[in-house]
């Protein structure tokens, strides 16, 4: 599959949304394809560079996300929100004339569905508070809190980790193997007050 590359210093994993403005040359007309023939486009995680920057290094794992919302926002910017697919990889990447990544990607096998085990009890708690601020609360997420794979995932977006800990816990295969990492995260964080 074919699909334009969105690098950014945040991530969003599958059933995540995250709102984006678009205001770049690139990213408007990515857009505007995207809309036309009803398809999504690949959200990576910047290693290094800028979002703003021609000349990004990303992470090669990265969701693919479907467009679910738009709006002209106050400061004249279009704002989108998106939301997650499939967690992919990317087999080939290139920039195109107008600064635009592209590149092939495969769709990785899906998480094994997994209830959350009685010893991370805690997870989904910090996970409801977190839910409570308003800026989560308006992206209007539906999550189950019940299964490993939705804990892990909106805890890996929404929790204060650096950019290559989030990247190491999104590549994670195994819900519960994400689970036990963040949970040991979250007991440093505790630490660490």
């Amino acid at each position: 599959m074919n699909v334009p590359l969105f690098p950014l210093n945040s991530l969003v994993l599958p059933k995540g949304r995250i709102p984006l403005q678009l205001f770049e040359p690139r990213y408007l007309d990515m857009l505007t394809r995207c809309m036309k023939e009803d398809r999504g486009f690949v959200v990576v995680l910047l290693r290094d560079g800028a979002e703003t920057s021609k000349r990004a290094g990303f992470y090669d794992i990265g969701t693919y996300v479907r467009i679910i919302d738009f709006q002209q926002l106050e400061n004249g910017l279009l704002g989108i929100t998106v939301e997650g697919d499939c967690k992919v990889t990317v087999v080939r990447s290139w920039q195109q004339g107008d600064g635009l990544n592209v590149g092939d990607v495969e769709c990785l096998l899906d998480e094994a569905e997994s209830d959350v085990p009685e010893r991370y009890h805690e997870l989904p708690a910090v996970l409801r508070a977190l839910f409570r601020h308003p800026v989560v609360q308006d992206l209007e997420m539906q999550v189950d809190y019940d299964d490993a794979r939705h804990v892990g995932w909106r805890l890996t977006e929404l929790l204060p980790l650096d950019k290559q800990e989030k990247q190491r816990l999104a590549e994670l295969q195994d819900p519960l193997e994400r689970l036990d990492r963040l949970q040991q995260l979250l007991e440093a964080l505790e630490q660490d007050e």
